[in-house]
């Protein structure tokens, strides 16, 4: 198993006494919880977080406490859910991808935020800068290498007659503004047709999944993103149908029958998360916390995905894999 890895970004630190905070708790510790997909999806996730908080010495129910919002796959509500939880006064926000952090950020200026999944952070007013955020949120960056760019590669790579392709972006999720032209921009360059899709709830979903059937497609690009995450089990399942392959954003998808994913390993940046929130909970402020490049990247093959769609997989392809599926 090949891994690749990325180098943290490096800044100086500086100490941010907790006591000083005006949300401290006379109590153990509260940490608010912004989650894009449901419940049973971000289980994993939360358990990955909370066993390297544990690792870390800190045990929740005994050392600190969680309260948890899950927006459902509807981004919309994560304005709402910020206001929520700010007004619980918790000690930490961690937001589990970018649209949770405008939303926390928008709701305070001065409660820390951590971030699992950071996309164009500067552009979007949320840091100062990656090396010293030097404000009250930071975190973890989607690498741009994870974005559509590589994915449609992929794709050509699987299937080199492949003339279009389809892709689903949702329209209310924040990084759809970096998503969609990189696709287009990559997808021009490979002389690849691209029909876009736009979904913004999952009512949408499977109508435009038979959209892009409709249009003839070749393959479809189905992008890191809550909706798509918490709908993941009925995508692969429609897409099987269909007789449609995919290249998706994480391997989450490739393990529920997704063909192909390629992308951060979320369960890790939840779990060096809990690494950030620590450092705060020592005294750190984000503001002096870089924000970091996700520790790896990964490919992923459903081998049991592609004969089900009668696919030969490069064997080129499958000597890159981090970790193919029988």
């Amino acid at each position: 198993m090949r891994r690749r890895a990325f180098m943290v970004l490096l800044g100086g630190t500086v100490t941010w006494p907790f006591s000083a905070w005006p949300q401290s708790r006379a109590s153990r510790p509260l940490i608010a919880i912004l989650v894009g997909i449901s419940p049973v999806g971000a289980s994993p996730f939360l358990k990955g977080f909370a066993q390297q908080m544990e690792a870390l010495g800190r045990v929740e129910g005994r050392d600190y406490d969680t309260a948890v919002r899950f927006a459902d796959g509807d981004l919309d509500r994560f304005p709402g859910l910020a206001s929520e939880v700010v007004g619980l006064k918790p000690d930490i926000v961690v937001a589990a991808n970018t649209t949770a952090a405008v939303a926390a950020k928008k709701a305070t200026s001065t409660i820390p935020i951590v971030s699992i999944a950071l996309i164009e952070p500067i552009e979007r007013g949320l840091v100062a800068s990656h090396a010293h955020p030097g404000g009250n949120l930071t975190g973890i960056l989607i690498s741009l290498d994870t974005l559509l760019g590589k994915p449609l590669q992929i794709a050509t790579e699987l299937l080199p007659g492949a003339k279009k392709a389809g892709l689903l972006v949702n329209a209310h999720s924040a990084s759809s503004a970096v998503q969609r032209p990189d696709a287009e921009r990559v997808a021009a360059a490979l002389r690849l047709e691209l029909v876009v899709i736009d979904v913004a709830t999952k009512d949408q979903v499977e109508p435009a999944i038979r959209q892009l059937a409709r249009n003839e497609i070749d393959i479809a690009i189905i992008p890191t993103d809550p909706l798509f995450l918490t709908e993941r089990q009925r995508i692969a399942a429609l897409l099987a149908a269909l007789r449609l392959p995919a290249v998706y954003g994480l391997r989450e998808h490739a393990e529920v029958g997704g063909l192909i994913s390629y992308g951060i390993d979320l369960l890790a940046n939840w779990r060096h998360a809990a690494d950030l929130v620590d450092r705060i909970l020592n005294g750190t402020a984000p503001a002096e916390i870089p924000v970091e490049l996700p520790s790896k990247l990964e490919l992923v093959i459903n081998l049991k995905a592609a004969k089900t769609l009668g696919l030969e997989v490069p064997a080129a392809l499958i000597a890159r894999a981090d970790e193919v599926i029988e």
